[in-house]
């Protein structure tokens, strides 16, 4: 992909974010046609609030979105707004939901983002959209590791933690972080 930029009125912009957020008690509910109703609904929302979703994936207790926004959006703003339409939708559209659910939330209140620049963009968007892949082949793998990453490495392996729960005691240093700790 090459370097796109937009442009607004006296600015040039170019912000991608990866994010994720999980369901509440991580319960696996977004599945049998919800996946595809939140995409549809997250599509909508972006429409509505002008900024580009490059790739999503829905999994059953996690959503993955990698968009592109103006600058004068606050991320925390954004993501509370799709947590929140997203919820109120499918809880109007599917009150069983709330059921299992208890409490009225459909999500976690945390959630993870991560900056994207160009050289990157590739590979987060493959990485999102290997994730229904990925959990099949990964299901209930328990991982110890220490991650080294150059400056310029996306750790993989950190959203992989974030998502699942899955790392047991993971460390990500960078090297320069290493110059300092003796």
């Amino acid at each position: 992909m090459e370097n796109s930029l937009s442009y607004g009125r006296g600015y040039v912009y170019s912000l991608q974010y990866h994010l994720v957020w999980c369901t509440k008690y991580r319960k696996q509910v977004l599945k049998n046609g919800l996946d595809v109703e939140c995409k549809k609904m997250l599509y909508e929302l972006a429409e509505e609030y002008r900024f580009q979703i490059l790739a999503m994936e829905v999994m059953p207790d996690h959503i993955h979105l990698l968009v592109d926004c103006k600058p004068q959006f606050y991320i925390s703003d954004m993501i509370k707004i799709m947590k929140g339409n997203l919820a109120r939708q499918l809880f109007l559209s599917h009150p069983e939901l709330k059921k299992e659910l208890w409490g009225g939330h459909l999500c976690n209140p945390s959630y993870c983002a991560v900056t994207v620049s160009d050289r990157s963009r590739e590979q987060v968007m493959s990485y999102i959209e290997g994730q229904k892949e990925k959990e099949k082949t990964c299901k209930g793998t328990i991982v110890s590791q220490i991650v080294l990453c150059d400056e310029n490495t996306v750790c993989r392996s950190f959203m992989d933690c974030f998502c699942r729960n899955a790392c047991v005691g993971s460390f990500f240093l960078h090297k320069k972080d290493l110059l300092y700790k003796k």
